[in-house]
């Protein structure tokens, strides 16, 4: 199985849209599952259910910052690889979904109780989430292997 049907699975099993994606991919840049997912955890539902940018995408920015994120303050070189490689994900997810805002993507404002409740009446959660998790996990894949 590939680890963006992995991070899909992750998602429908119970674990936020960050969690999925970042516990998934954390593994290979030497964070274990536990760790992955209290650090994941709050930024699910657009950070903590405020509606803002996408948990899948937050996940996957984080797990592009473990594989290429700067450990010395002077690395400029590293610095710019890394948001160079934050773009290339942010602007492949919006060409695939229009945005990596959480409220335009699901189409509701999810930190508005009512709004989360007709979200989850409507199958968001379950039919264009777990797509969403899929896609980050994708396109991650092959940002994190080199491959356009």
């Amino acid at each position: 199985m590939t680890e963006s049907k992995n991070a899909r699975n992750m998602f429908i099993g119970g674990f936020n849209c960050s969690q999925a994606v970042f516990s998934t991919y954390g593994k290979d840049g030497g964070i274990d599952r536990e760790t992955a997912l209290k650090i994941a955890g709050p930024f699910g539902g657009g950070m903590g259910r405020l509606g803002e940018v996408c948990g899948a995408v937050t996940g996957a920015l984080m797990a592009i910052g473990l594989e290429h994120g700067i450990v010395d303050a002077e690395d400029g070189d590293t610095r710019e690889r890394c948001y160079g490689l934050v773009n290339e994900f942010a602007s492949r997810f919006r060409e695939k979904h229009g945005s990596i805002i959480c409220r335009e993507l699901i189409g509701y404002n999810i930190s508005d109780d009512d709004e989360r409740m007709k979200a989850s009446e409507q199958g968001v959660f379950g039919e264009l989430c777990p797509l969403l998790v899929e896609d980050a996990g994708m396109i991650l894949d092959e940002i994190l292997s080199g491959k356009k």
